[in-house]
C-alpha cells in the first residue's frame, strides 16, 4: 500500500525546501555586507606594522594590504582597495569573525592608552600647580624618587613663567608614565604618549 504525502505537504514542499536551503539575502543586505568587508579592508591597510602582524591573514592577503600601503598613487591605491575588497568577500564568516575580534581588541587598548595618558596629563598639571600634590604621589607610590620629581616639577615651572618649549613638562610626563605603569607597558607606548604631549 502506497503511502499519499498529507495534502498540507504536498502543498507546501517548495516553501520546505527554501526553509532548509541557505537563506536568500536581499540586495541591499549583501550590498551592506560589501561596505561593511570593504571598510574592513581599509581598517587593516590603516594599522600600524606590529599590529597588523597579530591579525590572522593568509599570506595572499597579508601581501595585498602590504601591497596598498606602499601605492602612492590616487588611481592604484583605488584599484587595491578594490582588489583587496574582492578578497575580503572569499572569506567565510569564521574567518571575518576572527578579524573583527583581533581589530576589537586594538580597539580596547587603545582607549585604555587613552585614558592612561589623560591620567598622567592630569597628574602633571597638578604637580606643576599645587606643591601638596607631591605628597600624594608619595603616598600612592613609595617606589617614587620624590627629589626627582620635585627638580622636574620645578624647572617645568620656569620653563613656563618663560614661555620656553616644555622640554621639562615633558620629561616629568615619561618619569610619570614610568612610575604608574608596567615596564614593558611604558616601553610599548612611549612613543603614543611623546606624541599626545606633544599636543598640549
Amino acid at each position: 500500500m502506497s503511502k499519499a504525502n498529507p495534502s498540507w505537504r504536498q502543498g507546501n514542499t517548495a516553501q520546505d525546501e527554501e526553509d532548509d536551503g541557505p537563506e536568500v539575502k536581499s540586495k541591499s543586505q549583501r550590498k551592506r555586507e560589501m561596505h561593511a568587508l570593504q571598510d574592513l579592508a581599509e581598517t587593516l591597510v590603516d594599522l600600524p606594522g606590529e599590529r597588523l602582524l597579530k591579525v590572522p591573514l593568509d599570506e595572499g592577503m597579508r601581501d595585498a594590504v602590504m601591497e596598498t600601503r606602499r601605492t602612492r598613487s590616487h588611481e592604484g591605491r583605488r584599484r587595491q582597495m578594490q582588489y583587496l575588497g574582492k578578497l575580503m568577500r572569499r572569506l567565510d564568516d569564521a574567518e571575518v569573525a576572527a578579524i573583527q575580534t583581533v581589530l576589537d581588541s586594538f580597539q580596547g587598548a587603545s582607549k585604555a592608552e587613552t585614558a592612561l595618558l589623560h591620567k598622567l596629563e592630569n597628574l602633571r598639571d597638578k604637580l606643576i600647580a599645587d606643591d601638596g600634590a607631591m605628597t600624594l604621589v608619595a603616598a600612592d607610590y613609595p617606589q617614587a624618587d620624590i627629589q626627582a620629581l620635585r627638580a622636574l616639577v620645578r624647572a617645568a615651572r620656569r620653563e613656563a613663567e618663560l614661555n620656553k618649549l616644555p622640554a621639562n613638562s615633558r620629561a616629568l610626563f615619561k618619569a610619570l608614565r614610568v612610575l604608574v605603569t608596567p615596564p614593558k607597558h611604558a616601553a610599548a607606548g612611549e612613543d603614543a604618549a611623546e606624541d599626545e604631549d606633544e599636543e598640549d
